[in-house]
């Protein structure tokens, strides 16, 4: 009996032991994705859970937590550089969180994805190949944990995107095979028809176009801190950045120390003292410290800072934060910064260097600018300080496109008014061209059209036209409105007189008037002539010419040496009855017929 009780009691055991084994083994399911059979970049999504969330509103437009995982694994010979993921989002979906990822525009999250988003690494940028890491997927590949809310997709439905894709340059991907209902998978192929005749060092990862391109430079680098020179560049040849604004986002608990060329806006260093920063350095004085900021703001130093040793006697610093476009001076149009970055364990080693992520700059009535992932380039080359016919090397450099974006909020600063030798009315600036009130009083009218004026009216505050308009209306028996329209609001008017018209061409007059009591510094006018741009002769008191790249449909003007200076307006020498006179500079522009 008691044999046969220990032949079942092992038994037991054996079996016991078989079914953990069997359980604990790892399993291949018969749906999991092939990847085995890729020799590309496989890339899969899979929808995890999900449920609903407050409020519970119209099923159409009811908000549900979704999970979901995104896969990339490089099994190409070669490694990826900078990976991109396509996730083509249908559901009105925000997106909270994405692991290892960030959104490739810039933006930060949470952020509105129902069109679609692209994902950029943070932590890890680059996949390997599997031949040079002996198959570590820790290396060839990446799991992206997404979380976010979609709307409207409920059980037993699975809100799915309508497509994944890698968009890297140089791979081309079929359209996503479905696996289940909460699974989609793909391989992307390297495309040889793309590829250049690049040097190997140039291939890991070339220099980009755009707008405005910052650099960010590592030019020393030590066990615990590195200095880096930051160098914003505009390349648009028709828009300025006044009184820039960088931002950008510390990834690894880095924080700034010190800085010359620029500042930070808020100097606090509460958060290091008592955090982890703290704890290890014990022995920094942080009263010293610049910004431990997690997202600082930076702005340049104004032009009394240029010289100082402490602050500037940086390269292209100190500008008050103007960048001018290159047609108006090249010399103008990069702004440079340095400064020394604390970095924290793990990364103690001079050669573990990671760049800022999420980059924004912005400025003053300037155009939006929209900015992407850093992208390691090759290292930037700088002329030798003290004269030399040598170059020093960067230890590392990274790219950050950014590309001017349209917002309907932005509000022009000027607007054109036109008037001609053949006509006694001048056609003046749009109601609100530059935006009005939003919630306007029942002053004026924000709809209707300009009253036209006399030409010489044009010279009085737009706030002061009032009497002249209505007496003109009633010379020319024109009808009025019973709510006159608003003015323009702008800053600076600019009109655009055609001035006579003869046989081999004609002439017009440009006036620009600055309403605003600051004055415009470095300005620059852009005129859009289309066909007749190539008769553009000559301008007689501005430096103007065609501008390049615009197939001589584009005159540029700007102010001559020491005129580059449009003065602010200045009250009336008696203003309880002299007009406020607007800062004015004007030239006759001669122009030939050479379609006649």
């Amino acid at each position: 009996m008691t044999n046969h009780n220990t032949s079942l009691f092992n038994f037991f055991i054996i079996i016991s032991v078989f079914l953990r084994s069997t359980l604990t083994q790892p399993q291949k399911s018969q749906d999991s994705p092939p990847s085995h059979a890729c020799n590309g970049v496989f890339l899969s999504y899979a929808y995890t859970g999900g449920h609903p969330i407050p409020p519970t509103v119209d099923p159409a437009n009811q908000p549900y937590r979704f999970e979901s995982t995104a896969t990339l694994l490089n099994n190409d010979l070669d490694e990826l550089k900078s990976w991109k993921l396509l996730l083509g989002f249908q559901h009105n979906e925000v997106l909270v969180s994405a692991s290892d990822s960030v959104l490739a525009d810039g933006a930060s999250l949470p952020a509105q994805v129902g069109n679609g988003v692209v994902l950029a690494g943070s932590a890890v940028k680059d996949l390997k190949s599997a031949v040079e890491t002996a198959g570590d997927v820790n290396q060839t590949g990446v799991v992206i944990r997404l979380v976010g809310t979609q709307f409207g997709v409920g059980p037993p439905s699975v809100p799915m995107p309508v497509n994944i894709s890698l968009v890297n340059d140089d791979y081309s991907c079929p359209s996503p095979t479905t696996q289940g209902s909460n699974g989609m998978h793909l391989c992307c192929t390297r495309d040889l028809s793309t590829k250049n005749n690049t040097t190997l060092e140039e291939e890991i990862q070339p220099r980009q176009k755009g707008d405005l391109l910052i650099m960010y430079d590592i030019i020393s680098s030590y066990e615990t801190y590195y200095w880096a020179q930051v160098n914003i560049s505009n390349h648009n040849p028709l828009s300025r950045v006044d009184n820039w604004k960088l931002s950008w986002e510390w990834t690894r608990d880095e924080f700034v120390y010190a800085m010359k060329g620029a500042y930070p806006t808020v100097i606090d260093t509460r958060d290091r003292i008592f955090g982890r920063q703290g704890q290890y350095y014990r022995d920094m004085d942080f009263s010293t410290a610049l910004s431990c900021e997690k997202r600082p703001t930076i702005i340049d130093l104004p032009p009394t800072r240029a010289n100082d040793s402490k602050l500037g006697i940086v390269p292209f610093c100190c500008r008050n934060g103007t960048i001018l476009p290159p047609s108006v001076d090249s010399t103008k149009s990069i702004s440079s910064f340095r400064m020394q970055v604390y970095k924290m364990p793990p990364d103690l080693n001079r050669a573990q260097l990671t760049p800022p992520q999420n980059w924004k700059i912005n400025g003053t009535g300037c155009s939006d600018y929209e900015c992407g992932p850093p992208m390691r380039v090759i290292p930037t080359r700088f002329p030798d300080p003290t004269g030399l016919p040598s170059e020093t090397t960067a230890i590392a450099s990274w790219q950050v496109v950014c590309e001017i974006k349209q917002s309907k909020k932005a509000s022009p600063r000027c607007c054109v008014s036109f008037s001609a030798f053949f006509n006694d009315s001048a056609v003046p600036c749009g109601t609100c061209a530059c935006g009005c009130n939003q919630n306007p009083t029942k002053t004026c009218s924000p709809t209707e059209p300009p009253l036209f004026l006399r030409p010489d009216t044009l010279l009085l505050p737009s706030e002061n036209r009032t009497k002249k308009a209505l007496e003109w209306a009633k010379i020319k028996d024109w009808p009025v409105p019973d709510l006159l329209p608003c003015g323009d609001n702008c800053g600076v008017n600019i009109n655009w007189h055609l001035d006579s018209d003869y046989r081999g061409g004609w002439t017009a007059r440009m006036t620009l008037l600055n309403w605003a009591e600051t004055e415009s510094v470095d300005w620059f006018v852009a005129v859009e002539l289309d066909e007749a741009g190539p008769g553009f002769e000559r301008a007689f008191s501005f430096n103007a010419s065609l501008l390049p790249g615009s197939n001589d449909s584009i005159v540029f003007m700007k102010g001559f040496q020491g005129l580059n200076y449009l003065l602010g307006a200045k009250n009336g020498a008696n203003p309880r009855k002299d007009f406020k006179a607007a800062g004015m500079q004007q030239s006759v522009i001669l122009l030939l017929d050479k379609n006649g």
